[in-house]
């Protein structure tokens, strides 16, 4: 793969709204790892999750930390750019297995590794760790929010991955240092915010009130508004496309809240530009479609966010860009 070239970071992202439910995320890995969509994520090999704490995102960050020795992993001043590209794939992939099995627990037995190969792409086989089935509806909406946070604004966790990178350490390092970036509660309570709102409004709640309500205590702004353009604006539509096509339960409800909110920053003279709610109300609506409970939101972002962080390592190693620190 002598062709491959990394994204530049400063250049354009992808519009979502063309790469969900016109390419599954293994694609999106392709596209942002090596600028086209194929050969994108390969199944994997078999793995067993080495640490156990009971945190996902501990497990995760540990396991992975421990794959450079266990693989001879070289660091990445010292290997070729196709090698870094294949480590960083097998990684990737480790990732999404040490998550599934975390989250498993140990109370199920593990799945065998011929069920999770009848997977047909990383989505469908991280349901068949986690559950040991894969219902289709399920599998679209994991795959499509996936998909949502690859494409990501540079944040703590990609200048973590990155800074990583700069120092030369081997790629499963970089990766794990981004999980540790994950750590703090604000993937948990916006969706579990987002997922009370809708829970009102199912019950016969009336859609202005339970806005308005959450309006006066400061919670609503951030969610409802999405901005007019940019990376966070194409996720709002991509996600709120992605629920409709999974016909989630809650959409129905999750409409009438956005149009009340809508109305009621309208009389405000707030008025969001697009109308829409924001990209991680839509989120919650659609990982909770999938029956993803509210604390393992940020188990799946951290598997959506490897396509970003892989595309960045592989950057930051060609380029050895400066990595500003914030004060």
């Amino acid at each position: 793969m002598s062709d491959l070239t990394a994204p530049d970071p400063t250049a354009p992202a992808p519009d979502l709204t063309e790469l969900i439910g016109r390419h599954t995320f293994d694609e999106v890995w392709g596209i942002l790892v090596d600028g086209r969509p194929w050969p994108g994520l390969g199944p994997g090999e078999p793995l067993t999750l080495p640490v156990r704490h009971g945190d996902v995102r501990v497990d995760t960050q540990n396991s992975l930390a421990g794959l450079g020795p266990a693989w001879g992993l070289g660091p990445l001043h010292d290997i070729g750019d196709e090698q870094a590209r294949e480590d960083l794939e097998r990684a990737t992939i480790a990732t999404h297995t040490f998550v599934a099995q975390s989250v498993r627990g140990l109370h199920l037995p593990a799945v065998p590794h011929w069920a999770i190969e009848a997977g047909s792409s990383a989505a469908e086989r991280f349901l068949l760790r986690w559950r040991g089935t894969a219902e289709p509806q399920h599998v679209r909406a994991v795959d499509a929010y996936w998909c949502s946070v690859a494409v990501h604004p540079v944040d703590t966790a990609t200048t973590t991955a990155r800074l990583i990178a700069s120092t030369g350490a081997d790629v499963a390092t970089c990766l794990s240092t981004a999980v540790a970036a994950m750590a703090g509660p604000r993937h948990r309570t916006v969706p579990a915010a987002v997922l009370r709102l809708v829970a009102e409004a199912e019950h016969g709640a009336d859609a202005r009130a339970v806005v308005r309500a959450a309006l006066v205590s400061g919670e609503a702004r951030p969610l409802f508004a999405a901005p007019a353009a940019g990376p966070a604006a194409q996720r709002a539509r991509a996600l709120r496309a992605a629920v409709v096509r999974a016909a989630a339960p809650r959409y129905e409800a999750a409409a009438r809240l956005e149009a009340a909110a809508a109305e009621l920053l309208a009389e405000v003279g707030d008025t969001p530009a697009t109308g829409t709610a924001g990209p991680e109300y839509w989120a919650a609506v659609l990982l909770d479609s999938a029956d993803v409970p509210v604390h393992l939101f940020t188990a799946l972002a951290i598997c959506g966010r490897t396509a970003d962080w892989s595309a960045h390592i592989l950057d930051q190693k060609r380029t050895r860009r400066p990595v500003p620190i914030a004060a």
